[in-house]
């Protein structure tokens, strides 16, 4: 059982009460999590407000070498990080698993410790000297998701700390635990008040609102639905916050009919189902050509059979149960009025608690409510079209757009559609293949603001210009 406490300024804080979390591939409890209040909440606010004031004011390679030894401390707990975050999220320890998050996270805070925002001199003549310099914005508040805890923290943190803020982080009542003891490992490399998490239940008292009305906090980063990313902004704009969102997506993937069905098979399936298909950047809707359409369905279908669904917890598996019931909910209801009006090529019946087999529905179109909505869990629909104009137009019939891909033998070609997607990362014969070097985020209602990469970093800075 764990028994994590939150850490306020560099100690133990506990609150006046406590939530359980469970494990979602069994339903037992495997530990609790302080319920906050905004009692601790105001503590870690103002402990991180008195560490900024010595924080921002350290040089760029004081900066780095922290964050060098910040994802030295990811790398040597890594292991136990990762049986935290399998019991808690659900996902197993192989494969895209919890050791790969944790592989993920470790190498975005190398790499986003090595990143730089150097000043520029605009002008250095007889009329005077203009100086570029980006600053730091003050106490950064990070809301993170129970798909990637670790990770989706380490993208918010890293950059924040590298450009001289400090932060106070809340992740999600449903997977607090290995936030709650990786910031107590960070903290044994940082300056009290620098990093401080506080965790709670949404109930009756709701954090994230707090934060994102917090007037103490200068900028909120949020990953999650856009319902919650709107409540956010509406929350942060008294305040006129920063805000970087990074918001729900309902990815399109484009299949031409030159592709070979059975290379593109693995592919596709793990491009839509990595993480169970939790995850904002997976293919949420597959759009195929009528001329290999049903070879497609086929090679999809035979790749998933050989596919382990299991605890996380047994090395042989390589997709878990859902996270929680609201979203174990939210798929069975979507998955079962696609039942009435397509055709089930794979899975389609709950199991035991909360998983859910990789499920395939062939023969839905655009209108229908699993191809409308992000389903967020394991079943793909697959839709079938004509004409390559008809399929761009129906990806870009989403309010969402955050990623898509095509898949094509014809790389210049794919190039050429790619243009014509409205998201903000186009992959070509692969999915979501994010990297730490490349910035990250979406258009339309898919969010606003990046992440990674330089212009990631400059999102968690102000610019200001020196004239001497």
């Amino acid at each position: 059982m764990f028994q994590s406490e939150m850490t306020i300024n560099g100690a133990q804080h506990d609150a006046p009460a406590r939530f359980d979390v469970r494990n979602p591939a069994n339903g037992k409890v495997i530990g609790s999590a302080p319920n906050a209040t905004r009692t601790e909440l105001d503590l870690a606010v103002a402990a991180a407000g008195a560490a900024f004031a010595s924080w921002s004011q350290k040089s760029d390679d004081e900066l780095q070498a922290v964050c060098v030894a910040v994802a030295a401390k990811l790398a040597e707990h890594a292991e136990e990080l990762a049986h935290i975050l399998t019991l808690e999220q659900g996902k197993p320890l192989n494969g895209f698993g919890s050791r790969w998050e944790m592989g993920g996270a470790q190498a975005w805070a190398a790499h986003t410790a090595a990143l730089s925002l150097p000043s520029r001199i605009l002008q250095d003549d007889s009329a005077g000297r203009v100086e570029l310099h980006r600053r730091p914005l003050g106490v950064v508040g990070s809301i993170t998701p129970w798909n990637f805890p670790v990770m989706i923290a380490i993208w918010h943190i890293l950059p924040a700390l590298r450009t001289g803020n400090t932060v106070v982080i809340k992740p999600s009542p449903s997977t607090p635990l290995a936030t709650l003891r990786m910031v107590q490992i960070l903290n044994d490399v940082l300056p009290p008040g620098v990093l401080n998490v506080v965790t709670g239940d949404d109930g009756t008292i709701n954090l994230g609102k707090l934060m994102s009305e917090h007037p103490k906090i200068s900028k909120i980063v949020f990953t999650g639905s856009t319902p919650t990313g709107r409540r956010v902004m509406q929350s942060s704009a008294e305040t006129m916050k920063r805000l970087t969102l990074e918001l729900g997506g309902n990815d399109a993937a484009i299949v031409l009919p030159d592709a070979d069905p059975r290379l593109i098979a693995e592919g596709l399936f793990w491009g839509a189902f990595m993480n169970n298909g939790q995850t904002c950047a997976a293919i949420k809707r597959l759009y195929v050509h009528e001329a290999i359409h049903d070879a497609v369905c086929d090679a999809l279908v035979a790749y998933a059979k050989t596919v382990t669904v299991g605890d996380g917890m047994d090395e042989g598996s390589a997709l878990g149960p859902v996270q929680n019931r609201m979203q174990f909910d939210k798929l069975s209801a979507l998955i079962e009025d696609a039942k009435d009006r397509g055709c089930v090529l794979l899975g389609g019946v709950p199991g035991e608690g909360l998983f859910y087999p990789p499920t395939i529905i062939a023969g839905l179109k655009n209108g229908d409510a699993l191809v409308n909505e992000e389903q967020f869990g394991p079943a793909l629909p697959i839709i079938s079209y004509k004409n390559v104009d008809e399929a761009i137009a129906a990806a870009n019939d989403s309010p969402n757009g955050l990623g898509g891909s095509i898949w094509t033998a014809n790389i210049e070609q794919g190039r050429k559609l790619a243009a014509r997607l409205e998201c903000g990362s186009v992959w070509i014969n692969k999915h979501g293949a994010i990297q730490p070097n490349v910035p990250f985020g979406g258009h339309k209602q898919s969010g606003f603001g990046v992440e990674f990469g330089e212009e990631g970093l400059a999102e968690y800075t102000e610019l200001q210009a020196v004239f001497s």
